[in-house]
């Protein structure tokens, strides 16, 4: 794969995720993969204040790459939770927003980032802690 590709890959993994249809997993697994992720999370909170624009995107999430924020939004788009938009202008406008079912994650998501502030400090004390106890721990 080239360091510019960017498109959504599906094959029969992506088809069957997890190998057997009838696996209470099967499905579930996929979609968590997707909502989960962080560059997931971070492009549905934002969308979830309105349309956005890709630099306006860009800039409002800190650390993503131009690459991964188009991988983000085209897997999230084929996943049917964003919507594309291309305006007929020179040059062509596009923007970006959440899908009546991209809507309904918001909450969800708003509450894990909020959950997420309100412990961040929490969290930096305790892994403080653990690495102080295990010096030698390869997990950082």
């Amino acid at each position: 794969m080239s360091v510019t590709h960017t498109d959504v890959t599906a094959g029969p993994a992506a088809l069957e995720p997890c190998g057997q249809p009838d696996h209470p997993d099967c499905g579930i697994r996929d979609v968590l993969d997707r909502v989960g992720d962080k560059w997931s999370v971070l492009v549905i909170v934002e969308l979830a204040n309105g349309a956005r624009r890709f630099r306006q995107l860009q800039r409002a999430i800190d650390g993503i790459s131009q690459r991964m924020l188009t991988l983000t939004v085209r897997r999230l788009e084929r996943d049917g939770l964003v919507m594309r938009t291309v305006y007929p202008t020179v040059p062509a406008q596009v923007d970006y927003r959440l899908t009546e079912t991209g809507a309904s994650l918001t909450h969800l998501v708003k509450a894990l980032a909020d959950w997420s502030l309100e412990h961040r400090d929490t969290i930096a004390q305790a892994r403080q802690a653990y690495d102080a106890q295990h010096p030698d721990n390869e997990i950082r």
